[in-house]
């Protein structure tokens, strides 16, 4: 308990560092390397984000953002899944599949703006596909490598018990590869996330990416920050509920991380025959 108060004391102390070096850099407009005279003071950000809380505009910036990156998200985790598993399982999809994939993959997903714009009606169906363009690759990659990474050996044994192709893939695969799924759905939500708010900043309707470049074009700094700021919150928030969630999903794996390591035990030293200890046998008194 005392360890994970220190750690979290230990965070928040860098935060507030972090902020109280940005204050004094914009209060007395260092200008060495970098230029701090025209950044906004810590104050003048809180400001601002205090003056867009009581305001409708900023709150409907975020449901947007969310709505469109939740679902985005959610098509790339079922897609994902779902085509890394069949790449990794069946030679047929992978020989039809893994060309084109493979193809597309290097693409940055921002890049395919234009093709959203050309091959969707509204924007709004545009960002999704998107966001689920750039969460889909990290988690079909992650999908096919913890497939392939799997032990014949379980597979044999459902196998032997009787168990069919479905009892294989529910009993052995997909929980077998559920902590590689989980490290890329945790990229994928990253990457998700940079390429909405870019969408936005592009091509979108409200949004948070939107109204952080509107802010931008109108010179107003504070606002800009208010954005970034929003940007880094709603990331961590969203990064922390996947994280969670697959620590529920795998509560059966072994925990390691923020555990102390274990003493080590020496061996005892293997007795010499000299320094164990012998019975003496009892002597039969004859009468």
């Amino acid at each position: 308990m005392r360890g994970r108060r220190w750690s979290a004391a230990l965070r928040a102390l860098s935060l507030v560092a972090a902020l109280g070096v940005w204050q004094l850099l914009t209060t007395y407009d260092v200008s060495l390397w970098l230029r701090f005279e025209q950044f906004p003071t810590v104050t003048d950000v809180a400001r601002a984000f205090g003056d867009r809380l009581g305001g409708d505009a900023y709150w409907q910036d975020l449901t947007d953002s969310l709505t469109r990156i939740v679902t985005g998200f959610a098509l790339a985790a079922v897609l994902g899944i779902t085509v890394g598993t069949a790449v990794a399982r069946s030679r047929i999809a992978s020989d039809l599949l893994g060309p084109v994939l493979e193809v597309i993959r290097p693409v940055p997903a921002i890049a395919l703006v234009p093709v959203a714009i050309l091959l969707f009606p509204s924007n709004e169906q545009g960002i999704v596909f998107i966001t689920c363009t750039a969460a889909f690759f990290p988690v079909m990659v992650s999908t096919r490598h913890a497939v392939r990474a799997l032990t014949p050996v379980w597979e044999e044994a459902v196998l032997t018990m009787g168990g069919g192709r479905w009892r294989i893939l529910g009993s052995v695969v997909l929980p077998g590869a559920l902590p590689g799924i989980l490290g890329g759905l945790s990229v994928g939500i990253g990457v998700s996330w940079i390429c909405v708010i870019s969408a936005e900043m592009i091509s979108g309707e409200y949004g948070v990416g939107y109204r952080t470049w509107q802010d931008y074009t109108v010179v107003d700094y504070p606002g800009v920050f208010v954005g970034m700021a929003t940007i880094g919150l709603l990331g961590w928030i969203t990064s922390t509920a996947v994280e969670l969630l697959g620590r529920r999903l795998t509560r059966w794996l072994p925990r390691t991380e923020n555990r102390p390591p274990s003493p080590v035990r020496r061996r005892n030293p293997v007795a010499s025959p000299a320094a164990v200890p012998v019975p003496l046998s009892k002597e039969r008194v004859h009468p």
